[in-house]
């Protein structure tokens, strides 16, 4: 089985059938299907309501940006070693090969009632059922003066790949030699795990090469490394050392922008050159606005069989905005997976069709400790009709045993890969 297959089965056991009704037909054909949010989530939802509706669901996606940014792998545009133009593809599959009306706009409120999304544009689009994968958004307010110091561009997040990833980067660059760069953590759940520490050890090899006299100081709000911890420790003390100073439960609480302070949380005030801090996140704008946010106000309850959000029928929810099941992380794979399930579902209820019962769900997440080693981490979720959720297969996946080159070549083949099942 080759990667791209495997990506596109990735959700095992969808049960769809091979053929189509007369009733089938004309229940998708006259459907309106709206996805709002193009990544990992979104794009294939997108892609997959076609594939798996036979081309005849009528899908439109609404995206405000113009091409589709990962955000894994963003971390080595930080580090210096790779472009924006390295992780970013074209939407123009969706439309041109797979009939999928792509909007470039954003949505600014959902009416669940009357089933209607008004777009920053002003224009109204009906819909029957809705996709919505809108990621995270930053609290800003969990942290005092941070709204302040990210508009005075003291401090930047780049937890969204695009215009910040490559403004985080000139900071670096910036630097003076002997200088500190500060990432803060914070508590868990967040967007992408080891995302952090990977972004560290990019920071440090920027270092390394061109400023040795500096520094990366891990502010970390948690215990300890909430993914990969191992690994990560054994490549700071084997290839960064005294350059990587990772401090845990250092709960950032303020920042100081004129002096470009950190405060924090019973420990002593930190004070450094570049300020990445990470707030508490959320599920995306849209998901809370629209009241889908119904765990704890921050993270969207969903029914795992089709991913339909528990607050609002008819709108499923996908990826980084939903309250996970149990040791099922928010990652850009992971997105992939719920989208296809999803649409799976979505185009079996058009149909009358049994909902697969049964749904598996794959996960792989690679971090690059340098330009060209990596590690990573992969796990299999099958869903528990007695507890209604997803749990982590016993004895599938696992560790990388040591970070390799190797790797590194796999982890640029699984990118391809997924953005082709995303987006070709």
């Amino acid at each position: 089985m080759n990667r791209r297959h495997f990506l596109g089965q990735g959700a095992a056991g969808l049960g769809l059938l091979a053929g189509f009704s007369t009733q089938a037909y004309a229940n998708l054909q006259k459907a309106e299907i709206l996805v709002i949010g193009g990544g990992y989530g979104g794009a294939t939802a997108a892609k997959y309501l076609r594939i798996f509706s036979n081309n005849t669901a009528r899908v439109t996606l609404v995206e405000p940006n113009a091409a589709f940014l990962s955000c894994p792998l963003s971390n080595l545009v930080v580090g210096g070693s790779r472009t924006m133009a390295d992780i970013t593809s074209s939407y123009g599959s969706l439309s041109k090969r797979h009939g999928i009306k792509v909007i470039q706009d954003s949505v600014v409120s959902i009416d669940p009632d009357k089933k209607k999304a008004k777009l920053a544009s002003g224009k109204i689009l009906s819909y029957d059922k809705a996709v919505i994968s809108p990621g995270v958004s930053l609290i800003m307010s969990s942290i005092e003066g941070l709204a302040q110091a990210n508009k005075d561009g003291v401090t930047l997040q780049a937890w969204k790949a695009g215009s910040e990833t490559v403004m985080l980067h000139k900071q670096l660059a910036a630097m003076r030699d002997g200088g500190v760069f500060a990432i803060s953590i914070p508590e868990a759940p967040y967007r992408c795990p080891p995302g952090p520490y990977e972004r560290a050890c990019q920071v440090a090899n920027y270092l390394k090469q061109y400023k040795p006299k500096s520094k990366v100081l891990i502010l970390d709000a948690n215990e300890d490394v909430t993914s990969k911890g191992a690994l990560f420790k054994k490549v700071w003390a084997e290839q960064y050392s005294g350059l990587i100073e990772y401090r845990p439960r250092n709960n950032v609480v303020a920042v100081d922008a004129q002096t470009k302070t950190l405060k924090i949380e019973v420990e002593d005030d930190v004070r450094a050159d570049v300020l990445n801090v990470l707030p508490a996140m959320s599920a995306g704008a849209i998901a809370v606005n629209t009241g889908l946010a119904n765990s704890n106000g921050r993270w969207v309850n969903v029914n795992f069989l089709n991913f339909e959000s528990t607050a609002h029928k008819d709108i499923h929810v996908l990826g980084d905005s939903i309250q996970v099941a149990p040791a099922m992380p928010k990652s850009g794979h992971m997105a992939n997976q719920h989208a296809k399930v999803a649409a799976a579902a979505i185009v079996a209820g058009l149909s009358d069709w049994e909902i697969n019962p049964a749904p598996v769900l794959t996960n792989t997440c690679y971090s690059f400790v340098n330009e060209k080693q990596t590690i990573h981490v992969a796990s299999v979720h099958q869903y528990d009709a007695a507890e209604k959720t997803f749990k982590a297969v016993p004895g599938a996946g696992g560790l990388s045993p040591a970070p390799s080159t190797l790797e590194g070549v796999y982890a640029w083949g699984w990118a391809h890969n997924i953005w082709a099942d995303s987006l070709a």
